[in-house]
């Protein structure tokens, strides 16, 4: 389990923070995808992170606000050190010039451990209000799974195909430019 915490301990307001600890987390890494990798097009790799950013600050935020709601401004018991690649994709998982696929496929692997955290993490918690918690966050990464891999199906083949570097093919991709236009 990808956390230091005692899941059986857990109050609802920990529960909250955790959850959006790990939206954070995951945000922080898209970020991280998306700006190493560059967006060259709008269905590549890295606009794939970026999309996937976006959904986590989202989902992060909804987590935040109804933590608010419920919990005031009373300070945190849980910290993003508490808590390791819950729902973060791994640091290693993208590379330059990596296909659309690929990206999808690392953000389906990010969110299939999600799920199973929650899903593992069901186990130890006692607190009726923090088990329908997770157990709403586990179906929610459950629907993210699910529109991961609708859009995988969709995808094109050419989605398969990592980008070319022009400098690892030279005259391949512009031929013109190394006299070898024949």
């Amino acid at each position: 389990m990808p956390t230091r915490l005692d899941l059986s301990k857990l109050s609802l307001m920990d529960a909250l923070d955790l959850a959006t600890l790990i939206e954070v987390e995951a945000y922080k890494r898209y970020s991280l995808f998306a700006e190493q990798l560059g967006t060259r097009d709008v269905d590549d790799a890295g606009a794939v992170f970026e999309s996937m950013a976006v959904n986590e600050n989202k989902h992060g935020e909804q987590l935040t606000e109804r933590r608010i709601a419920l919990f005031g401004n009373a300070p945190p018991r849980v910290k993003l050190d508490d808590v390791f690649d819950v729902e973060a994709p791994y640091v290693g998982a993208p590379r330059r010039n990596m296909s659309t696929l690929k990206a999808y496929e690392v953000a389906l692997s990010s969110e299939e451990k999600a799920f199973a955290f929650y899903d593992q993490a069901l186990r130890y918690v006692d607190h009726p209000e923090v088990k329908a918690l997770f157990e709403e966050l586990r179906e929610e990464e459950a629907e993210h799974v699910r529109m991961i891999k609708e859009i995988i199906a969709k995808l094109p083949p050419s989605a398969a195909v990592d980008l070319e570097d022009e400098d690892a093919y030279p005259g391949k991709l512009y031929p013109h430019k190394y006299g070898m236009d024949s």
